[in-house]
C-alpha cells in the first residue's frame, strides 16, 4: 500500500478531532460524556436569578417607588416629603469614600466617613423647622447644666424625640420633663394646683397639657388645672391623632427644604 503523504495525514488528524464525541459533548469539569441533567438545571436555576434579580432592582430603581427601600412608614406630617429632602449626598466623591473608610477600618483614620448619603442631622431638620421663638432648640440642651438630661434622653438631637420612619408624631415617651425641671419652683403660680404640687407628685403626664413644647401654637395656658388637655389625648398626638391644641401655628413648616 502506498503511505500517505504527509499532507494527507495532517488532514485525516484534524477530520478526527473535528467529529469526535467527546470533544463534541465534553463537560464544564473537563471529563467526557453529556452533562448531568442536575447541572442543566443548575445552570437554568442561576440564568433566572440573575434575571429576577435584575428586574428587583430595575423595580427598587424606578422614580416613586423609594418606599419599597425605606425601613419604615415616614412620620405623621411627613408622608409627602422625598427622600431627598432629608437624605443629602456625603461629602466627597465614591473614590475619596472609599479610601477613607478603608483607612479608618485599618486605623488611620479615627472617625468613620458616611457612604453615598449623609447621616441625617439637626441640620436637616431645621432646614423646615427652624422657628427663632422656639422654647426649646437642640442646641439649647448642650449647656453643661442639661449633662444629665443628655445622658437620659439626649434632647440636644431632634432625632431623640422625632425618630423618622417610625409611623409617628413624636417617638420619646411623655413625662420628659422631669429631666430638667426636677426643682421647679414658680413665684406667684397662675395655675390653681401649683407647680410645685405637680413636681412633688411626680405629675409630669400633666405637663403638655397647659404647655406646647416648642412653643409654635397660639395658645394661652390655662390658669385651671381642670382645663389642661387630657395625657391621654396627647399621648395619642404622639401616635399620630388629630392634635389637642389651637390649629393656629406661629410658623409652619416649610413645604420644601429651604437650606441657609
Amino acid at each position: 500500500m502506498k503511505p500517505k503523504a504527509p499532507r494527507d495525514r495532517q488532514d485525516d488528524s484534524l477530520s478526527a478531532v473535528a467529529v469526535s464525541p467527546e470533544a463534541v459533548a465534553r463537560r464544564s469539569d473537563g471529563r467526557s460524556g453529556p452533562a448531568p441533567a442536575s447541572t442543566v438545571r443548575r445552570r437554568v436555576g442561576v440564568g433566572v436569578g440573575l434575571c429576577l434579580a435584575i428586574a428587583v432592582l430595575f423595580a427598587l430603581l424606578a422614580p416613586g417607588q423609594e418606599y419599597l427601600t425605606a425601613p419604615g412608614r415616614m412620620n405623621v406630617g411627613h408622608e409627602q416629603l422625598a427622600c431627598t429632602s432629608c437624605h443629602q449626598p456625603a461629602p466627597g466623591s465614591v473614590r475619596q469614600q472609599i479610601q477613607a473608610g478603608t483607612r479608618f477600618l485599618i486605623g488611620l483614620r479615627e472617625a468613620p466617613v458616611d457612604f453615598g448619603l449623609r447621616e441625617v442631622e439637626n441640620s436637616d431638620c431645621y432646614a423646615c423647622h427652624e422657628r427663632p421663638f422656639d422654647r426649646h432648640p437642640v442646641f439649647f440642651f448642650n449647656e453643661p447644666r442639661f449633662a444629665d438630661a443628655r445622658k437620659a434622653i439626649a434632647p440636644q438631637q431632634c432625632s431623640s424625640c422625632h425618630r423618622e420612619h417610625s409611623g409617628r408624631r413624636v417617638t420619646v415617651q411623655p413625662g420628659y420633663c422631669q429631666h430638667c425641671h426636677g426643682g421647679l419652683e414658680m413665684k406667684n403660680d397662675p395655675l390653681d394646683v401649683p407647680h410645685a404640687t405637680l413636681v412633688r407628685e411626680s405629675l409630669w403626664l400633666s405637663c403638655l397639657g397647659c404647655h406646647d413644647f416648642h412653643g409654635n401654637h397660639v395658645m394661652k395656658s390655662p390658669t385651671r388645672f381642670a382645663d389642661a388637655i387630657s395625657s391621654l389625648r396627647v399621648g395619642r398626638y404622639f401616635q399620630g391623632d388629630a392634635s389637642p391644641y389651637p390649629r393656629e401655628l406661629k410658623m409652619p413648616a416649610r413645604q420644601e427644604r429651604g437650606d441657609h
